[in-house]
């Protein structure tokens, strides 16, 4: 089974040896990884350059975006710029970042599961993260269904048939909405354990606090649903700041009428989809 990596990186001096020395130890090698410097400032490229002058099996790709540290569309970006070098010869692509370390069979581990069940649309390990003792610990959202965008492995069919990741904020939760949508499953492996050296969302600036609420809108999910998983969030990260912080992009991208993300038969779907899983966990 082949797989396609593609890597979006920005500013990862301190990060990205560990990556690239952990996907040359994979113990089911990859067909190709691209590698897109996003206007990188650091030492960034260098580590580029020495990778791919050592191993064909890399590529580089040097692109200019924005400097500032924003999730979605900057990292999506990057990765459809990436994507465009290559061929559609794979039978899974994946969206890496540039600050984990893989276990040596992680790929082989994920490519298995795709050969044994067709209807696999993605896959992906479980994220683990290093507190203030040293210990790596697991950083996951309650969903244990949901695989983490830094570690997204998708099949070629699923990704064809979700047009690819959107280019916004909210991308690793509505590809797999849309997945669903399409009649595709999803698997989380938790005998995989992928090492995070940058804690989630470390660095994003002050615009991104209300993208979340933006992306909510732009799912389809309405006011209701957005309460709901605004203030489950704030009760995750302990935080009554962020459920106001989600409410105000949500109720600034419906003022400004912002554009959809999914057409209103996906919305439906997805709407039914968070209420038959709201109710199921209530009733638990």
């Amino acid at each position: 089974m082949d797989y396609y990596i593609v890597i979006p990186i920005h500013n990862e001096e301190a990060f990205l040896k560990s990556t690239l020395d952990s996907i040359l130890q994979q113990t089911l090698a990859p067909k190709k990884v691209v590698l897109v410097n996003d206007n990188s400032t650091d030492d960034t490229e260098n580590i580029i350059n020495y990778y791919c002058t050592t191993n064909s099996l890399f590529q580089k790709l040097n692109t200019t975006s924005s400097t500032q540290h924003m999730p979605g569309s900057k990292v999506i970006n990057a990765f459809n710029k990436g994507l465009e070098l290559l061929d559609d010869h794979y039978d899974v692509i994946v969206k890496l970042d540039a600050d984990v370390i893989l276990p040596s069979n992680y790929f082989k581990v994920i490519c298995s599961h795709y050969q044994q069940n067709k209807n696999l649309g993605i896959c992906g390990g479980f994220i683990y993260e290093q507190n203030n003792a040293g210990e790596w610990i697991l950083n996951h959202p309650m969903d244990k269904d949901h695989v983490r965008g830094a570690i997204k492995a998708y099949s070629k069919a699923c990704f064809k048939a979700i047009g690819g990741l959107k280019n916004a904020m909210g991308w690793d939760t509505v590809d797999e909405l849309l997945a669903r949508f399409h009649g595709f499953s999803i698997y989380t492996e938790e005998n995989l354990h992928v090492k995070h050296l940058r804690p989630t969302g470390k660095g994003y600036n002050a615009r991104a606090k209300k993208l979340q609420g933006k992306a909510m809108y732009t799912m389809r999910y309405g006011f209701a649903i957005t309460c709901i998983a605004s203030l489950k969030m704030a009760m995750k990260n302990k935080s009554i700041k962020s459920f106001w912080n989600n409410m105000l992009g949500y109720t600034q991208a419906l003022l400004n009428g912002r554009a959809y993300l999914v057409t209103k038969e996906e919305g439906k779907f997805i709407r039914n989809l968070r209420w038959t899983n709201i109710k199921r966990k209530i009733i638990a």
